[in-house]
């Protein structure tokens, strides 16, 4: 019975260092849920409006997806971890948002960032500097860019909020 719950607890601890730990680390962020008044303060900073398109770059849990639509943006979430994409999606469908959210498995460096509006990211910060240049080169003149504690290393963000910083396109061609 003792070595069964420590082969047990043994199998979870793995899944939980392979999923959240170790997998995110060669790819950007580990996992770090924000918490609910970080979410909401990034939103608000956003200012997603109704008909605009969002992402959020590396979605974890969905959180800041959900939060997006609920704000009335079409909002999508790229998630590189499996398991995080499967409760993510969970996350989405009980929120009742699953016509406004939808969770991408998948690196958000293959994605086509032009159809976004607003663009929300925490990842680690040496994925700053490429994401600023996929970011010049994808985003539409208009789109707003939220980044959680690591900056763009060579844009001027238009406002800092806490640990938020938030970037428009225009102010940066």
């Amino acid at each position: 019975m003792v070595l069964a719950a420590a082969v047990i607890l043994g199998a979870v601890t793995a899944f939980y260092f392979l999923f959240f730990f170790f997998f995110p680390l060669g790819r950007g962020a580990v996992y770090f849920p924000s918490s609910r008044a970080h979410t909401s303060a990034m939103v608000e900073l956003a200012d997603p409006r109704h008909g605009e398109k969002a992402v959020d770059l590396g979605s974890g849990d969905g959180r800041v997806v959900i939060a997006l639509a609920r704000a009335g943006a079409e909002a999508h979430g790229f998630e590189i971890n499996p398991a995080l994409v499967l409760l993510s999606r969970w996350n989405v469908r009980r929120s009742g948002l699953a016509r406004q959210a939808r969770i991408h498995w998948g690196s958000f460096w293959r994605a086509d960032l032009s159809p976004f509006h607003v663009v929300t990211v925490f990842q680690g910060g040496f994925v700053m500097r490429r994401l600023e240049r996929k970011v010049l080169k994808e985003l539409r003149p208009e789109a707003r860019l939220v980044s959680d504690y690591w900056g763009l290393p060579n844009l001027k963000p238009q406002s800092l909020s806490g640990t938020l910083f938030l970037y428009r396109v225009s102010d940066t061609r």
